[in-house]
């Protein structure tokens, strides 16, 4: 009896321990014409979660993340987003992709009282006033995106009645450019509705009608912000500069810098893109530990802006999951987020969350390609 004692005994010791999980979900688009953005918010949260995972997880709970493939697609979005909220071990959905997907989608998660955090969007449907609770936002709006565009072009000596627009034909391509009417409206400009206004249809590269509704305009713009996905932006550049070889064209963050980057290859000289995260070579200790954390968890892959928001969304993420305390479910993850309050995560000033304020950063980094590289923009030599 005895020696069968010390040997259960032993039996038990060698168990290895088992962790409880804490389990989350993204949405977005492992298909189809933004793929890439939706592998990078993955990629990004998943190799935060790995760093958390590795160092004990949270009061010892490891961090998981379910995928779903929606293929940029609403009515996807909308079958899998039911089917998170429907997982009661899914406490909450985080970086989620795009505006026409979170425009179907949001109802479902209010409904559900499941929360929704951190999408990879700037749309204003997401920013409510008064906000949603169970929509929670890292990073600066399309509102904000566009003014750092049109003053930074005013800046530069670009006249307002000088600006195009190229635009995606639905709630994404309209938040993109009510967002830039706003500005513009902001320094003063009436005349919004006379500039020209070029679309083209989600999820197609039918960039040429577009295109000749703005060469069309009476006077030849000297810039046009675009609002699209890579392909298509990608297209309407290469086009555009055959007849409008000086022209400056700006893209928002949902671009995909990269992506964009290399559709356009050399022609991606002195193109703009907007961003909501810091240089990927900021010496910022939130972007050290990045880039740190995709070399050991992040299979290979190389540092780009979209990982590095699903990798910051990630972190504040993981700040209102310490705030819920043991074992917390889906309105204690979210108590947990809007009482942070001023939180620094390792960038140049700290974020913010309250239940009045549902969007944690305000920051624009305006970027240009130069020699294939993304730096920041002096708005006052960029015509020279």
């Amino acid at each position: 009896m005895r020696r069968f004692l010390i040997a259960l005994l032993a039996s038990v010791v060698s168990i290895p321990a088992v962790h409880a999980e804490l389990k989350f979900a993204i949405v977005a688009p492992d298909s189809g014409p933004a793929a890439s953005l939706g592998q990078g918010m993955q990629k990004g949260i998943e190799t935060y979660f790995a760093e958390v995972n590795a160092e004990g997880g949270v009061n010892g709970e490891m961090l998981s993340l379910a995928a779903f493939d929606d293929r940029y697609d609403p009515l996807t979005a909308a079958r899998h987003t039911r089917e998170v909220v429907e997982d009661d071990d899914i406490l909450a959905a985080i970086g989620n992709v795009g505006t026409p997907t979170a425009t179907v989608t949001i109802p479902i998660y209010n409904e559900a009282k499941t929360l929704l955090f951190g999408a990879f969007t700037g749309a204003g449907v997401l920013r409510q006033s008064p906000p949603d609770r169970y929509v929670i936002n890292y990073r600066a709006s399309y509102v904000q995106e566009t003014a750092a565009m049109v003053d930074g072009l005013m800046d530069a000596g670009i006249e307002p009645e000088e600006i195009a627009f190229f635009t995606q034909n639905d709630s994404f391509g309209d938040a993109g450019y009510n967002g830039a009417k706003q500005a513009l409206e902001a320094q003063g400009f009436t005349g919004t509705q006379n500039l020209a206004h070029g679309r083209f249809s989600r999820g197609t590269r039918n960039v040429h009608q577009g295109l000749a509704t703005i060469l069309q305009a009476a006077e030849t713009p000297k810039a046009v912000i675009i609002v699209g996905t890579y392909g298509p932006a990608a297209d309407f550049i290469r086009e555009a500069r055959k007849d409008m070889p000086d022209a400056v064209f700006l893209n928002v963050s949902f671009v995909g810098s990269q992506a964009l980057l290399n559709e356009l290859g050399d022609q991606a000289e002195g193109v703009i893109v907007t961003q909501v995260v810091p240089p990927l070579d900021a010496d910022l200790p939130a972007v050290d530990a990045y880039r740190q954390a995709l070399q050991e968890y992040g299979d290979g892959s190389e540092p780009d802006f979209v990982s590095l928001e699903g990798y910051l969304a990630a972190k504040l993420f993981v700040e209102g999951v310490k705030a819920a305390g043991d074992s917390p479910d889906r309105e204690a993850i979210v108590d947990g987020l809007l009482g942070l309050g001023d939180v620094d995560i390792g960038l140049e000033e700290p974020l913010h969350l309250a239940r009045d304020d549902h969007q944690a950063s305000d920051s624009v980094w305006p970027t240009i390609v130069v020699d294939g590289q993304f730096e920041r923009v002096e708005w006052s030599t960029l015509l020279r």
